[in-house]
């Protein structure tokens, strides 16, 4: 099979994924929360962003390498944080961050991953960053702090628009849970899609295992248990405001980089940079945690305005082509993340998505600044 001929843009991809993956995680992964409103002013946003082609120019060969908190990296995108991303493909976790390793860009995990936070580190090295769902108790915070310091990682993503548990229609219209529950609707799903049951069977039961030792008896041979526990653990135990005096709490436990994530309003992306954050990521969350939110696009030139040249800004939300990267970047972004596009790629291709997603965003990209006459990001 030609993969670039058959998959050259992301919108392929997630055609080819959503006829592989059951409809229970398929509806969790491309939707948002409510009616789904932030969902499409986020796409709509990016494509009301118009770009002046300019030819009277030298960039026959642009430069899509970039420098991010002192990182080198081949290109100015990364892998956003997606919690149950081995739900939604089997091992899509390990795919994702051998895949950005080989292409020396970023991939966050997320607490609430199916793969450990050691593991991934030892697989994506140095491209590793880890996202941190702020669980209420201090240890358990200075536990998973530790671990990620042991590990290795030099940064961690701070999410702050998650205070508390968040309610979506689909995912209740499902009774998603994990594992899912075996009720006839989703059995026939599985049935239906043999292409992800077979991954599921070989890949096992995911398992929130970052959080696994912070249950009241630790690990549990029996696995429903230990599933069981882990889910009512986040549901007690994973939402809470991040306050001045946590956020300081968290700074002065990191010595690492430190990255914001759900930074919409500008006054307060100043403050999180007083209060000693390295970066802040700029995002609606996908449009899963408030259906009124404003776009990342839109508030992006607000908050460089407000924040200035030299503070580090990655933003997300709808992102789907390298020409959207470029609109981010021209927005004033230093970078951007992406979660659903690789998602996607994964449930395309299994093994080969992550591989092929970077390509064909590099390549667009690419064609993208060609056309706008730019060399350098910066331009």
């Amino acid at each position: 099979m030609n993969i670039e001929k058959r998959y050259p843009c992301v919108a392929d991809l997630e055609a080819a994924a959503m006829r592989r993956i059951p409809g229970f995680m398929r509806d969790y992964l491309i939707n948002g929360i409510g009616q789904g409103v932030a969902v499409e002013k986020n796409r709509q946003a990016l494509n009301d962003v118009e770009l002046m082609p300019r030819y009277l120019a030298d960039a026959d060969q642009p430069n899509i390498y970039c420098q991010l908190m002192g990182h080198d990296y081949n290109a100015p995108f990364g892998v956003a944080p997606i919690g149950l991303s081995g739900l939604i493909w089997p091992k899509s976790e390990s795919i994702l961050a051998e895949a950005a390793k080989t292409h020396n860009i970023p991939y966050t995990l997320s607490t609430l991953a199916t793969d450990s936070l050691e593991n991934i580190r030892q697989i994506a090295g140095d491209n590793t960053w880890f996202q941190l769902y702020t669980p209420q108790d201090p240890e358990t915070r200075k536990d998973l702090l530790r671990r990620c310091e042991e590990a290795g990682y030099d940064t961690i993503m701070v999410t702050v628009d998650v205070p508390n548990k968040t309610r979506r229609d689909h995912d209740i219209r499902n009774g998603l849970s994990v594992p899912p529950s075996f009720d006839m609707k989703t059995v026939w799903q599985m049935v239906t899609h043999p292409h992800w049951s077979l991954r599921m069977l070989r890949a096992g039961v995911p398992q929130f295992v970052n959080l696994q030792p912070y249950h009241q008896d630790g690990y549990s041979r029996n696995i429903g248990r230990s599933i069981a526990k882990s889910s009512k653990y986040i549901e007690e135990q994973m939402g809470l405001h991040i306050t001045t005096s946590l956020f300081e709490e968290i700074r002065a436990m990191w010595p690492g980089k430190l990255l914001v994530k759900g930074v919409l309003d500008p006054a307060e992306a100043q403050a999180y940079l007083d209060l000693g954050a390295d970066g802040l990521v700029i995002s609606n969350h996908g449009g899963r945690q408030l259906d009124a939110a404003p776009s990342a696009v839109s508030l992006l030139p607000r908050i460089r305005a407000a924040v200035g040249p030299e503070a580090t800004l990655i933003a997300d939300g709808g992102i789907r082509s390298g020409l959207d990267i470029a609109r981010m970047l021209a927005l004033g972004a230093d970078f951007v993340l992406m979660g659903r596009p690789f998602l996607f790629a994964v449930g395309a291709l299994d093994r080969r998505g992550g591989d092929h997603v970077m390509n064909l965003l590099k390549a667009e990209l690419q064609t993208t600044m060609g056309q706008l006459g730019c060399n350098p990001l910066k331009e």
